[in-house]
């Protein structure tokens, strides 16, 4: 299992001084609901239905992370990078995501309903299926995005390049 020091963190109760590098980590059903993580790095992490909902994730690193089924709603996760990262069925409901970076993301059936993706970048990713219903999407770009069955109902997708999508 892995395992990593806590200086200056508080887990329960939800405090950490420092970004913290959790590259790889197996971090699968854990709780870490409302947690701040603020540019913490967990590329490659296996977050498998880990409960992450109205946590702090700021610019967090999930590059190519495994996030499927993973709890995420509410969360803020501005300007975190989930590029190439797996997202089935992962639920990101109102979940903030303002200029998150989704390239090439797995997201097929998850929920991103209500959630605001304004200047988010989409380009390739795979949202069969996905419930993006009364999101925003204003100026995001989902250049050859998959739209294949997704919910789109009063999405707000204004200024949004859906250029091969």
């Amino acid at each position: 299992m892995f395992m990593w020091q806590t200086w200056g963190m508080k887990v329960k109760g939800y405090e950490i001084d420092v970004a913290v590098n959790l590259i790889g980590a197996d971090l699968q059903a854990a709780t870490l609901t409302g947690v701040d993580l603020t540019a913490s790095i967990l590329a490659y992490a296996n977050l498998f239905a880990a409960d992450l909902s109205r946590a702090d994730l700021f610019e967090v690193n999930f590059h190519k992370a495994n996030l499927s089924s993973a709890k995420l709603a509410r969360a803020t996760l501005s300007r975190a990078n989930f590029a190439e990262a797996q997202l089935p069925g992962a639920d990101l409901a109102e979940a903030i995501l303002w200029g998150a970076i989704l390239a090439e993301a797995q997201l097929p059936g998850a929920d991103l309903s209500g959630a605001n993706l304004t200047a988010a970048n989409l380009w390739g990713a795979d949202l069969t299926g996905a419930d993006l219903s009364g999101a925003t999407l204003q100026v995001a770009t989902l250049l050859r995005a998959d739209l294949s069955e997704a919910n789109l109902s009063g999405a707000n997708l204004s200024g949004a390049n859906l250029s091969g999508a």
